[in-house]
């Protein structure tokens, strides 16, 4: 079995060392719970329960700690994948939430199972999810000075069960200051997909993601042959290209963890069994 986690990249933080070394320890804290709920559970709900966990955290920019659009109103997106049956669900855009990947999940029981806007809302309201409100302080203060951070706090996760099914599962927050309706990468296959050989989930700038269609991709490769090693490097070496910016996670059919980035640094932590590593500064990293 086998688990890894994304916090996305860490130059939102670059300068201030007490809020790295949170990231840090909020991890490592939510790597081991994911890794001791996957012990009883399948992938995909261990995907889910992951990205939940860093959804309640306000240091990441998902869920609670979301980044506000331009009109000051915060709305999410994410997506879940199962690797086996190839079922993907997704919310886009979703508002007063408290964990969107909740959401998505109880939407891979539908037939319709991609949501936007209002209706993603109304959706959740159906479940009996209350009115939350994700901001933070930080969060609004962000929004009043219109500053713009060069990195992403993208949430992800990537699992492989005892009976070998794999899942991904990405939320997001967004890039902050965004176009009202703004969707990200992270509610598509671009950003979060799996089958039965690979799980990719990624961060970082939604449009350069979407243009190089980076975790189908990637996933795609591997199904075809390639080692998932040689599929991060042609596909980024294809984002690089356009001059993409992107980080990604992933796992493969065999248990091979893997971690590329394009941005100086991105927080992760991989588990199995023994906490493997947080936080990489190599862009490329095989574990």
């Amino acid at each position: 079995m086998k688990l890894i986690i994304h916090g996305g990249f860490l130059s939102e933080y670059a300068d201030d060392h007490d809020s790295l070394r949170n990231k840090k320890k909020a991890l490592e804290i939510i790597v081991k719970k994911g890794y001791e709920y996957l012990l009883k559970n399948s992938a995909k709900d261990t995907a889910a329960y992951a990205v939940s966990l860093l959804e309640d955290d306000e240091l990441f920019n998902a869920g609670t700690g979301s980044r506000l659009q331009a009109d000051g109103v915060i709305r999410m997106s994410a997506a879940l994948m199962d690797g086996t049956t190839l079922n993907f669900s997704a919310v886009m855009n979703i508002e007063a939430v408290k964990n969107p990947v909740m959401v998505a999940k109880a939407l891979s029981l539908h037939s319709h199972k991609v949501l936007d806007g209002h209706n993603a809302t109304l959706f959740a309201r159906s479940l009996n999810q209350p009115y939350y409100n994700p901001e933070t302080l930080y969060r609004r203060r962000d929004y009043e000075s219109k500053r713009r951070t060069s990195g992403t706090g993208t949430v992800g996760c990537v699992c492989l069960d005892s009976e070998g099914n794999l899942a991904a599962s990405t939320s997001t927050g967004g890039k902050g200051q965004e176009m009202p309706g703004r969707i990200s990468d992270s509610a598509t296959v671009a950003g979060t997909y799996a089958n039965k050989y690979c799980g990719i989930s990624v961060t970082g700038v939604g449009e350069d993601i979407v243009d190089t269609a980076l975790a189908a991709k990637i996933v795609t490769r591997v199904t075809d042959g390639m080692s998932i090693q040689d599929a991060f490097i042609k596909s980024f070496d294809e984002l690089n290209e356009i001059r993409g910016l992107a980080g990604a996670i992933g796992i493969d059919k065999n248990g091979v963890f893997m971690v590329q980035h394009s941005e100086p640094a991105i927080a992760y932590a991989a588990y199995d069994g023994e906490l493997l590593e947080t936080f990489s500064i190599n862009n490329v990293k095989n574990l």
